[in-house]
C-alpha cells in the first residue's frame, strides 16, 4: 500500500472511529437522560394531620403512607384551602380563590343554577399536561360539573379516561352513594355498581389505565372519597361500629390503596419514574377529633386555622426525589399547576394568569428551599349564592390567612389585619399578638401580600348550563 494510499485509510478510519464514538456518547447520554415523570397525584377528602401518624397523629397506624414519608419528601408547610370546592378549583388552576372566583363551596350536582367549571374560561391543570404529551387519567370525586348536563366534561376539561362519583345530584337517591353500592360515572354513562365499594372500584380503573398507558408519561388524578362522611364500614373492617373507630376505619382503608397503588407501579417497572403526591383537601370535620403531639385538636374543615389548611403533604419517587427529608418550605395549592407543568418540561398557558409559584427543583433535590415567603388560605362554608348574573360570592372580600414559616396574619372582610399568631411558640392559635410593638415589622411583612389583591374578589366565571328542574331558586 503506497504511502497516500495509507495515509487515506488511516484518517478515513480515525473520522469513521471517531463518529462511532460520538453516536455511541450521544446515544448514552440520550439513554441516561432522565424520561418525562409520571404524576400520581392522590387527594383525600377531609382529613387534617391529627389523623396521619407520621404527623404525630396518636392511636392510628398507617405504614404505607409511613413509608411513602419515610422514603420520601415530607412537607409541615403546605397549604390547602379550608373546603372542597376552594381547593380543588385552586389546583387545577394554579390560581387563588380571589382570581378563580370559586371562593366558596358550591356543589354542583346539588345545587346547579347553570353553574359549572368551564375550562374555555380558566386554566385547567390536565389540559397543560396533555399539551406535553401525557396520558391523563381521573378517578374519584369531582363535583364541580354536573354530568347529566355534561357527560363529557372530565374530556373537555383535559382528561383522555375518567370513573367518576357524581356527586349528588339532586332528584336523583341513587347517586349520594360513594362507598357501598357506588354510583359512578364514566364513559359508559352513569350507574350504580351494587355490592362494591367505590374506591376499589376507582383504584382498579386507575390501575388498569396504568397499564394500558405504562409506555407514555402519565398524569393521574385521584381525588378520593374517603374519608369524608357519611361513616361507613368498609372492606377490610366490616363490622366496625362507633363514630371514632368507623372514621379510623375509613382512614385505614386510605391507605390500604396507597399500598395497592404503590405495588402496581412496582409490579409496572414505573415506580422510579413516578412521583407520587399524597395530600389532603381540607381538614377533618369539626365532630371529629385526635391527639396530635399530644394535644388534642378538633377538625378544622371551613376554618382558616392550621388544622383547617395546613394540609399533609407528602412527595415521593426513588432516584428524583430526596428519600428520609421533612422540610418546612413554604407551598400552597396554587403552586401545583406550575410545579407539575415544570415536571412535565412544559409551562403554564400564557392565556391565563397562574398566581402559584413552581417548588419543581425542591421536590428533585436541586434546591433546599421553595422560592415562597408566604403562602395564603382562604375561602370554604356555603358563603356563595344564586343570582341572575350567576354565582355570586356573599362579601366582596373574603377573610383569609397569610403566614410565613413562624407568624400567621388573619385579614377581616375590610382587608384589615386582625390577628397574629407564633405558630412556633402558640399552635393551637390561642394568642393574639397583633398590638405587640416588637412584631409590628412582621404585620408589615406580612400585610404588603395584600397589594397584590384585586379590589373585589373575583366571582367564577363560565359560560352558564341550560336551566334545569333541580337548580336552586336565584336570590335577589
Amino acid at each position: 500500500m503506497s504511502h497516500s494510499l495509507h495515509t487515506h485509510w488511516f484518517r478515513s478510519f480515525s473520522i469513521l472511529s471517531l463518529l462511532t464514538v460520538l453516536c455511541l456518547s450521544l446515544h448514552t447520554v440520550s439513554a441516561a437522560s432522565p424520561k418525562q415523570p409520571n404524576i400520581l397525584f392522590i387527594l383525600l377528602d377531609d382529613l387534617g394531620k391529627e389523623w396521619v401518624d407520621c404527623y404525630g397523629a396518636e392511636g392510628i397506624e398507617l405504614p404505607n403512607i409511613n413509608k411513602l414519608a419515610d422514603s420520601g419528601m415530607q412537607f409541615s408547610n403546605a397549604y390547602s384551602m379550608p373546603q372542597c370546592t376552594p381547593s380543588r378549583v385552586t389546583l387545577l388552576t394554579g390560581q387563588y380563590p380571589y382570581t378563580h372566583g370559586w371562593v366558596n363551596h358550591w356543589d354542583v350536582p346539588r345545587w346547579g343554577g347553570g353553574c359549572h367549571f368551564d375550562p374555555a374560561k380558566n386554566p385547567s391543570l390536565p389540559r397543560v399536561l396533555k399539551k406535553a404529551g401525557y396520558a391523563t387519567a381521573a378517578a374519584g370525586k369531582w363535583q364541580i360539573d354536573d354530568f347529566r348536563v355534561e357527560p363529557e366534561a372530565m374530556q373537555t376539561v383535559g382528561f383522555d379516561d375518567y370513573c367518576m362519583w357524581t356527586g349528588y345530584e339532586a332528584g336523583v337517591k341513587a347517586s349520594s352513594k360513594r362507598y357501598w353500592d357506588p354510583y359512578i360515572h364514566t364513559r359508559s354513562g352513569s350507574k350504580t355498581y351494587p355490592g362494591q365499594f367505590g374506591e376499589d372500584i376507582f383504584t382498579d380503573f386507575l390501575i388498569s389505565f396504568m397499564k394500558k398507558n405504562k409506555d407514555k408519561p402519565m398524569f393521574l388524578y385521584y381525588p378520593m372519597c374517603l374519608p369524608h362522611g357519611p361513616l361507613t364500614t368498609t372492606p377490610l373492617e366490616k363490622s366496625v361500629k362507633g363514630k371514632e373507630n368507623t372514621h379510623r376505619a375509613m382512614v385505614r382503608y386510605t391507605d390500604h390503596i396507597l399500598g395497592k397503588l404503590m405495588a402496581s407501579l412496582d409490579d409496572l417497572g414505573i415506580r422510579e419514574n413516578t412521583i407520587v403526591i399524597w395530600t389532603t383537601d381540607n381538614g377533618t370535620s369539626g365532630s371529629l377529633k385526635n391527639t396530635l403531639n399530644g394535644r388534642l385538636v378538633k377538625g378544622g374543615k371551613t376554618k382558616t386555622t392550621e388544622n383547617g389548611i395546613n394540609a399533609p403533604f407528602i412527595v415521593n419517587c426513588p432516584g428524583r426525589v430526596p428519600k428520609g427529608k421533612t422540610t418546612d418550605a413554604l407551598i400552597d395549592f396554587a403552586d401545583l399547576l406550575p410545579t407539575f407543568a415544570e415536571l412535565a418540561g412544559t409551562q403554564p398557558s400564557s392565556k391565563f394568569q397562574c398566581d402559584g409559584v413552581s417548588f419543581a427543583k425542591l421536590l428533585l433535590g436541586q434546591a433546599d428551599d421553595s422560592p415562597r415567603t408566604w403562602i395564603l388560605g382562604m375561602g370554604g362554608r356555603n358563603e356563595a349564592r344564586l343570582t341572575a348574573d350567576g354565582v355570586q360570592n356573599k362579601y366582596r372580600f373574603r377573610d383569609r390567612v397569610v403566614r410565613n414559616k413562624r407568624y400567621k396574619l388573619y385579614f377581616n372582610l375590610e382587608r384589615k389585619p386582625v390577628k397574629l399568631v407564633d405558630l412556633k411558640t402558640d399552635p393551637g392559635e390561642q394568642t393574639n399578638l397583633i398590638e405587640r410593638p416588637e412584631l409590628q415589622p412582621v404585620i408589615k411583612e406580612l400585610q404588603s401580600v395584600e397589594k397584590q389583591w384585586p379590589d373585589e374578589d373575583k366571582a367564577p366565571v363560565y359560560t352558564p348550563n341550560p336551566p334545569q328542574k333541580w337548580d336552586v331558586k336565584i336570590k335577589k
